[in-house]
């Protein structure tokens, strides 16, 4: 009975982690494609009519938030890391499954998880299935007769969330940016990069007491040593 319980238990965190990978995933991916072949770069549309909130097509070579890695073989590091740390993240949630750890943290790094592979199925695809958009010129073609804009792994992630709350120039009196335009919040973003920043953040925030815990065996070893020293000067005594 207690062995069909835990397998119940794992089939529903089991469970938990496809639903939310898959959600994350189909959504990223639905919007990213049709932002492509609905807008060129630098188009868009407010959200709801506010200024503040808008729907923006920018693509980066880079990391989330539009941040970038120099060339084509930072690229393909990239890539490669993104790829290596999804597994990574595979071996520790089924370590939190076995464990029968909360079902938020489980979660968590599922959201993680589908974040980064959102970004690297841009990475991956989108160089080969669609032809190049430009700066308010060209909407991008799907599986374009001369073929793709990249090769695998080249290409680009398409971010199109921009919340520019705030649009003022700098204090003349700021050092090097003095009456420079300032924006905050200048980044553009996508559905899998906002995964990433929700399951980490909730991490460091709710759930800290999971990498403080105390190693089990560590315990044990621990409580041998104390035992043996316990008996050892029994019977020196």
């Amino acid at each position: 009975m207690g062995y069909t319980k835990c397998r119940v238990e794992i089939l529903k965190r089991t469970t938990i982690i496809i639903l939310t990978i898959l959600g994350v995933l189909i959504l990223d991916q639905w919007l990213k494609i049709h932002i492509k072949l609905t807008y060129p770069i630098g188009e868009g549309f407010n959200i709801l009519g506010q200024k503040w909130a808008r729907i923006h097509f920018v693509e980066n070579p880079g990391m989330a938030f539009g941040l970038e890695m120099g060339g084509a073989a930072g690229k393909y590091a990239l890539s490669i890391f993104r790829i290596l740390m999804v597994g990574l993240l595979g071996y520790i949630i089924k370590g939190i499954v076995d464990a029968k750890e909360s079902k938020w943290l489980i979660v968590c790094f599922s959201l993680i998880i589908a974040g980064a592979i959102g970004n690297i199925l841009d990475s991956m695809f989108y160089g080969l299935v669609f032809s190049a958009s430009t700066f308010h010129g060209q909407v991008a073609e799907f599986m374009p007769e001369a073929g793709g804009y990249a090769p695998f792994l080249q290409g680009k992630v398409v971010d199109m969330f921009h919340f520019p709350m705030i649009e003022t120039t700098w204090p003349e009196w700021v050092p090097k940016w003095g009456g420079s335009s300032l924006e905050f919040f200048r980044p553009v973003f996508n559905i899998a990069d906002s995964a990433i920043f929700v399951g980490v953040t909730s991490i460091l925030i709710f759930h800290r007491s999971f990498f403080t815990k105390p190693d089990p065996k560590k315990e044990s070893l621990k409580e041998n040593s104390a035992a043996t020293t316990i008996v050892g000067a029994a019977e020196e005594e």
